[in-house]
C-alpha cells in the first residue's frame, strides 16, 4: 500500500510540475492570462476607429504584449502602443510595427 501511496505522490508531483512555466515557457495558468491580454488589446484597438485591427498584430508572452504589422502614420503606431498599456495586467509593449 505504501509503494501504491509513493507512485501516485510521484505522479501528481510530476503533473503540477508539468504545468509550472520557467522563463521560456508559459504555465497554463499564464497562458490563459495572456490570452485575455492579447483578446482585450485587440479590441481596444479595434475600437479605436483611427487603426485597423487587420494591419495590427497582437501577441503576449507572459504579461508583455507584441505589436507587430503595418500601420499608416507614426501617430497611429503611437497610438496602438498608447491604447495597449492601458490595458490592465500589460506589463510592458514592445513596438515592431512598420510606417507604410
Amino acid at each position: 500500500m505504501s509503494k501504491f501511496k509513493l507512485i501516485i505522490g510521484f505522479l501528481l508531483t510530476m503533473l503540477i510540475a508539468g504545468c509550472a512555466g520557467s522563463s521560456t515557457y508559459e504555465s497554463t495558468g499564464e497562458y490563459l492570462d495572456d490570452s485575455v491580454l492579447t483578446t482585450k488589446v485587440k479590441t481596444s484597438i479595434l475600437g479605436d476607429s483611427r487603426l485597423k485591427l487587420l494591419q495590427i498584430n497582437v501577441e503576449t508572452f507572459k504579461g508583455v504584449v507584441q505589436l507587430s504589422g503595418f500601420v499608416d502614420s507614426a501617430s497611429a503606431a503611437a497610438r496602438a502602443v498608447e491604447l495597449a498599456r492601458t490595458v490592465k495586467g500589460v506589463k510592458t509593449v514592445n513596438n515592431s510595427l512598420i510606417v507604410k
